[in-house]
């Protein structure tokens, strides 16, 4: 602030940004994170249905016309609905942008993330386009599904640090404890991961015409539960050692990723016995990214800002952890 001519007062161009986190950030976080579920069920939509195809071309839906016609029946209703909720999500990505830009200072954490998340949208879009263009081609496909996973962790990792202190942020936890919350989210991801490819050798191609990968499904389903179990095993070690050390927030992430966990087995043991229906495959996709979304959530738990002191959140108050006890 400086005085200007008879002494009035002159307010510099930067005064008016927000230093802290404001009530529209935090609800835009949130709509970020919904929205990509969203846009993850109605891929799985256009999937399951049949819909790949719907809109023959990219980025018209079909050639010569932006939207879909009545020609293209509901195939092409599902599959514009998809393109349509990728534009709702990239409007929500700019807008959440534009609300922590003028925070890239005092909290550039969230000015990264939400940059990465409105780079990747784009990124998104082209392999979609491509996938069309290929002909649904299985890796083209399963590709777009991992960034669909990353554009959620990336708006997990920002819905958790707007309700945040400033950084810098330091782990904080055991290094044991801490080492097993990697080895979790490693296996969360390897798991995906050989989800998308055993997928890409199953029934649901999103188009009749549409290729397989020509892997063995009964081998990849096999491979593909391994890092499953093993996720489950780390993740209860984790879940006993946020408890012993009376950690609160991660306790509770752990009890989440628990049942997730075995949600998630459970739906996967029942699809395969009843020859992968495409109601189960939908579930299985949105489940893991609610896996995503907790596990992401049990990795920052474990992480605080460096200017709180050690003891000051994140414990378990004595008489609580009795209880848990």
């Amino acid at each position: 602030m400086a005085l200007g001519p008879r002494g009035m007062t002159l307010h510099r161009p930067s005064a008016g940004a927000p230093v802290t986190v404001t009530r529209p950030i935090r609800v835009f976080a949130w709509i970020s994170v919904t929205v990509q579920l969203i846009n993850v069920l109605s891929g799985a939509a256009v999937r399951l249905t049949g819909s790949g195809l719907g809109c023959p071309s990219f980025p018209e839906c079909t050639p010569g016309s932006l939207v879909v016609t009545p020609e293209m029946g509901i195939h092409g209703v599902i599959e514009f609905g998809n393109r349509m909720v990728a534009v709702v999500l990239t409007l929500v990505c700019i807008v959440t942008f534009v609300l922590v830009v003028r925070l890239r200072r005092s909290r550039p954490e969230l000015f990264w993330l939400a940059l990465a998340i409105g780079l990747g949208i784009p990124a998104e879009a082209v392999i979609g386009g491509l996938s069309v263009l290929t002909g649904l081609n299985p890796y083209v496909v399963g590709l777009h599904f991992v960034v669909s996973i990353v554009l959620i962790a990336l708006s997990t990792a920002l819905l958790y640090r707007v309700y945040d202190a400033p950084g810098p942020y330091r782990v904080f936890a055991p290094t044991a404890l801490w080492r097993l919350a990697l080895a979790t989210a490693a296996a969360a991801a390897l798991t995906i991961v050989l989800g998308i490819v055993t997928t890409g050798a199953g029934p649901h191609a999103g188009d009749a015409t549409a290729p397989r990968n020509g892997l063995d499904p009964a081998v990849l389903e096999h491979l593909h539960s391994y890092p499953a179990y093993a996720m489950l095993a780390v993740s209860l070690v984790v879940l006993y050692l946020a408890w012993a050390r009376g950690l609160a927030r991660t306790f509770r992430y752990g009890v989440l990723l628990l049942g997730i966990e075995l949600v998630q087995i459970l739906v996967g043991i029942v699809q395969v016995r009843l020859a992968v229906p495409a109601v189960l495959v939908g579930v299985h996709m949105i489940l893991a990214c609610l896996l995503t979304i907790v596990v992401v959530a049990l990795v920052l738990s474990l992480t605080r800002s460096a200017v709180i002191q050690n003891g000051s959140s994140g414990s378990i108050p004595t008489a609580t952890k009795s209880a848990v006890r």
